[in-house]
């Protein structure tokens, strides 16, 4: 587990523009349970998280459609949270960080660690901005 402190501002990058952060596996669930879409990303301490993956989902929101609902859980951090999600990403291996779009509980768009790291975040924000006019 890392410390409270060391990941505030790495949790702040998303909850501030809207993310709902989850440690309760429950209420993970039920959010990706829901009807209609929701966007969920596994946040972690990682270089490639910071660089690409925050940054990408922040700029993704700047588009016309976009989910209906912002969930993140934070790898390393909420454990229970980050493991229902991961199950609700099957047949997807567990990474981390990584971005998935679900539609009417289904998974709909995934994004692993190896479709972020080492890609600019414009490149990531492009690539759900098509998921979301494709299924938003």
């Amino acid at each position: 587990m890392y410390p409270p402190e060391l990941v505030k501002p790495m949790r702040e990058e998303l909850t501030s523009v809207g993310f709902e952060e989850f440690s309760d596996a429950d209420q993970v669930e039920a959010a990706i349970s829901q009807s209609g879409t929701v966007l969920v990303v596994v946040n972690s301490v990682c270089g490639c998280a910071a660089a690409n993956a925050r940054p990408g989902a922040r700029m993704s929101l700047a588009n016309a459609k976009r989910p209906d609902r912002l969930i993140t859980v934070f790898a390393g951090v909420d454990q229970a949270a980050t493991t229902r999600a991961r199950e609700m990403m099957v047949p997807f291996p567990p990474s981390s960080p990584s971005m998935a779009l679900f539609k009417d509980g289904e998974l709909v768009h995934m994004l692993e660690r190896h479709h972020i790291e080492g890609r600019p975040a414009q490149l990531i924000a492009e690539n759900l901005i098509g998921a979301y006019n494709s299924f938003c």
